[in-house]
């Protein structure tokens, strides 16, 4: 599931849900090819009914089927500025990500085990569009939203497209730390004070 190029990610609608779920789904054929979990710790779960959900730490595992382990993991601690989310496959660390000090619109960098910044994500919550960059400006990927339709006038569930370049996509550790980083966007940097 992790060597792909493009990902289709779609919310679970649900009323009065105190996590997320997400279908990760093939864009040619639009079968199921994975599932990401909000699993936050404990009674954070409830807390989290009461209070600014973006304060408390989170976890989102990606599993390629239900019950099964988790092929890629992003961790959040306690968030006050600027969170620090750490993303891990197979139970290895990969990286990190830090939201920036200042920026313009919603940014994070992306960094490897060895604090070497390897991309950035750019972009807008109004238009729901993302470049995952490299250091040098190349782009990586883009995060896209894709229309779901009516539901999307009457509820927050969001569908959008993970794509990576061809360069991103060669090499197995940023291509994982892309996929997590466009996962983030929706489940960690942009939590919902519903």
């Amino acid at each position: 599931m992790l060597d792909r190029k493009t990902y289709v990610v779609k919310e679970r609608l649900g009323l009065m849900k105190l996590v997320d779920t997400y279908d990760l789904l093939d864009p040619q054929t639009g079968q199921q090819i994975g599932i990401a979990k909000e699993e936050p710790p404990g009674i954070i779960k409830y807390l989290r009914l009461f209070m600014n959900n973006k304060w408390f730490p989170t976890v989102v595992n990606v599993y390629e089927h239900e019950g099964g382990r988790p092929v890629l993991s992003i961790h959040r601690g306690v968030a006050i500025f600027r969170p620090k989310v750490h993303v891990k496959a197979a139970g290895r660390e990969l990286g990190y990500f830090k939201a920036k000090f200042i920026s313009w619109g919603p940014s994070f960098n992306i960094f490897d085990m060895q604090d070497q910044e390897i991309g950035s994500v750019k972009g807008d919550w109004k238009g729901w569009n993302f470049q995952l960059l490299s250091p040098q400006g190349q782009e990586l990927g883009r995060v896209t939203k894709k229309w779901a339709g009516l539901q999307e006038l009457f509820t927050s569930a969001d569908t959008y497209v993970i794509a990576l370049s061809d360069s991103a996509a060669g090499r197995p550790d940023v291509a994982h730390l892309l996929l997590a980083a466009g996962l983030a966007i929706d489940t960690v940097f942009k939590e919902k004070d519903e």
